[in-house]
Parts: structure tokens; sequence; C-alpha cells
């Protein structure tokens, strides 16, 4: 099983994808207890949910469970959301704070490097070479990286979480016409249902690669499972829900390759 699966497109849209994977190396799930077997917290059908609708764009896509390592954590282990509940880069718990791991199977700081080395730098080589291609190519680069999350989870926020959840890190990871446009197609949508750099402001793929002074943005998108799909085990895809979801992120992806293409991107804040 390789760590990383890419399509290797020619847009300067760049799609990622860093929990939708669900490989767990036999060893490591014979470790985990019943509730982590369950891989509860993945980015179910993601891959599904975003397939085709931006003809021409590279997808980069982590196959591991972030049971495993989290490609969108910090490899230093620092926590993107300090005073917050959340998970670490080896989580030890999931999404609403139980135990994943059998007495004493946690993994130890040298499993973790082993890991980070194994599974976290292959997505990111891969996620870097792709946004280099796409600036060599553009001189713009629009990394666009793809979640969704259980609508209700207490551990991690209060009250139901609204379907379309924006990241800029409060604006410093793209030019503010890619947030403009991202918010007023998801508003337009569902205007009740919308916000930006609210519970999840971009993780740390989104804070490490956004760097508009050099032609290089991006955005995080983080979807409400409900919107697509069912939230419990055996978290089934529902196509009649997809379908009313998906023009709407085929929209905006369209959108951010135009706004790409136009040579009309800024730096955010004067930077």
């Amino acid at each position: 099983m390789t760590p990383v699966a890419v399509i290797r497109g020619d847009s300067p849209v760049v799609l990622g994808m860093p929990h939708g994977g669900t490989f767990v190396p036999d060893a490591i799930h014979a470790r985990l207890n019943p509730r982590g077997q369950g891989l509860s917290d993945t980015d179910w059908h993601i891959d599904r949910l975003y397939a085709d609708l931006l003809p021409g764009a590279s997808v980069v896509k982590s196959t591991v469970h972030r049971y495993v390592i989290d490609a969108n954590r910090d490899p230093a282990g620092a926590s993107l959301y300090p005073g917050q509940n959340t998970t670490t880069l080896c989580p030890t718990t999931d999404f609403d704070g139980h135990d994943i791991w059998l007495p004493g199977q946690a993994p130890s700081d040298d499993e973790i490097a082993e890991r980070r080395a194994t599974y976290h730098a292959p997505y990111h080589a891969a996620l870097a070479e792709a946004l280099e291609r796409a600036r060599d190519r553009h001189g713009v680069a629009v990394l666009y990286d793809c979640h969704s999350i259980r609508s209700d989870i207490p551990f991690l926020f209060a009250g139901t979480l609204p379907i379309f959840n924006i990241g800029t890190n409060n604006g410093t990871t793209c030019a503010p016409e890619i947030a403009a446009a991202t918010l007023e197609t998801c508003r337009a949508a569902d205007p009740d249902q919308t916000v930006l750099n609210g519970r999840f402001k971009g993780g740390w793929t989104t804070r490490h690669y956004g760097r508009p002074e050099i032609g290089q943005h991006a955005i995080q998108m983080e979807t409400a499972q409900r919107a697509y799909m069912d939230e419990a085990a055996p978290w089934t895809y529902r196509p009649e829900r997809a379908d009313r979801l998906r023009p709407v992120l085929a929209e905006l992806l369209t959108q951010l390759k135009t706004l790409a293409l136009s040579g009309r991107l800024s730096s955010p804040r004067g930077a």
C-alpha cells in the first residue's frame, strides 16, 4: 500500500485530501481497541464527493487513516488550536475524547517518528510537488483542502456545525478574492449554513502551504457530513443529498480556477 495517491492535472487548483484514507497496517490495527478499529473519524467518501468536479485538477490523497498518523497535523506535534480540545499527530483519542488504543499500546515517540517518515512525509512531498507544478505552469497555485466531519461532536465544538466551514487562518493563507468567492458561493447555496474562520480556521496543511506572497494560496473546506451521507456506521453515502451539494462545490472550484487564471489575486493584508 502506497501512503499517497496522486492524480496529476494541469489546473492551478490542487485538491488535498489528508483524511480520506482508511488503510491501517495489520500490526497497528491489532493494537487499536474496538472503538479505534471503527475508524469513525474518517472523512468518509470525500474522494467520491469531489470526484470530477473540476476537470484537470490535481488530487493528492493520503491513503492512510488518521489514527495511524494525521497528515493534517504539524509534524512537530504543536497544537493547531491551543486551549481547545483536538486530536494529536498520532491520536490517542477519537473526536469524542475516548481512548482508541488497547492499554499500553499507544505509539511511542520513536514509533511516531517512524510513522512521520513513512506516511506523513510522502503525502506532503506529493502535495508540495503538485503545488510547485501548478505554480511553474500558471504562476499561481490554489490548494483547496477537502475535509468533512460529523455535525455534532460536543468534545470538539458546541452545537451543530454548519454545512460549509471555510478556513483561511483569519485571512492569512489566501488572497481575499479567494475567501470572498468561496464565501459568496456557499452563502448563495445556504446563507444560514456557511461560516468563515469559525471553529475550523484551516489545519496545518492550509497554514503551512498558504503563502500568497509567492502566489501560493490555500483554503480549507470542512463540510458537515449530514449534507451527503449518514453520520453513523456503516457511514452510507447518500447520492440524493450529495447531488444537491456537488453542484455548489463544482461552482466553487470553477470560481477558484477562474480567479487563479485571471491575474487579479492580491496578497492578504498587504503581505
